[in-house]
């Protein structure tokens, strides 16, 4: 595609680039390509640098790009769906589940956490770590409380530490009777170890999706899932469940 002139064009410069960019990024990158440095494309574009960084930062809020530290700025991959409004209920661990485990200890929960499972605040649970990943990037963490009421038959034989402790405890889960699951989505800050796992700045925007799954008249499992926000995006349904889905076909928006 050859420059543009963008002399003519009643709404703002960089507005009228952004959408340029936008299409050349749908027909001449791929994702994860690293594009030319500003130099070039403010060259190529006939604009200012100042009028292309304009454009580039909206771009990036819109999760089009993405900057990577010691890289530099990269086609974004396609956004990870949080869809509001189906009827999937399923434990974490169960078949068709994209989250990966990374850790598995056994600790004192935070207060707030201790409430929602009805536990003693000295009483330690399982927190299972989990990752979920899109075209190699980490685009969120999860943490995931498990009583031990909720895993009568783990045992230490079963996996002393590490992601094979986590997936034992997974596996326990399944042997319970899912009875409901509700889920609420905020948008959070990301914390300091957060951020880390997720490449961004701490305080960088990110959605918080907090699960409820109850058994046996009782909340048996809590899950806290924090979500690249620049990487995500709520679609909605007619129900009340939450699913969550991801179309490697599409193309990032």
């Amino acid at each position: 595609m050859g420059t543009t002139q963008l002399e003519s064009v009643p709404e703002p410069k960089y507005w009228h680039l952004k959408t340029v960019l936008s299409e050349a990024l749908d027909s001449e990158f791929s994702v994860g390509e690293i594009l030319p440095n500003e130099r070039d494309l403010a060259a190529r574009f006939g604009v200012a640098r100042a009028t292309l960084r304009q454009a580039l930062e909206q771009l990036e809020l819109e999760g089009r790009l993405q900057r990577r530290r010691g890289v530099g700025t990269t086609v974004a991959p396609p956004r990870v769906g949080v869809a509001v409004g189906t009827e999937q209920h399923a434990w974490p661990g169960a078949a068709g589940d994209a989250w990966q485990p990374v850790d598995c200890e056994q600790t004192t929960p935070p207060a707030a956490v201790a409430a929602a499972l009805d536990s003693g605040a000295d009483e330690p649970v399982h927190v299972v770590r989990r990752s979920r990943m899109s075209h190699g990037q980490r685009v969120a963490t999860e943490l995931l409380y498990v009583p031990a009421a909720s895993v009568p038959g783990l045992t230490a034989i079963d996996a002393p530490s590490g992601p094979a402790r986590a997936r034992a405890v997974l596996r326990e889960l399944q042997h319970l009777s899912l009875e409901s699951q509700d889920r609420s989505v905020e948008l959070g800050s990301a914390r300091a170890d957060d951020a880390k796992d997720l490449d961004r700045l701490p305080g960088s925007p990110v959605l918080v999706v907090t699960t409820r799954f109850a058994a046996e008249g009782r909340t048996a499992v809590l899950s806290v899932a924090t979500y690249r926000a620049d990487t995500c995006r709520l679609t909605f349904g007619d129900s009340t469940g939450v699913e969550i889905h991801h179309d490697p076909e599409r193309q990032a928006s």
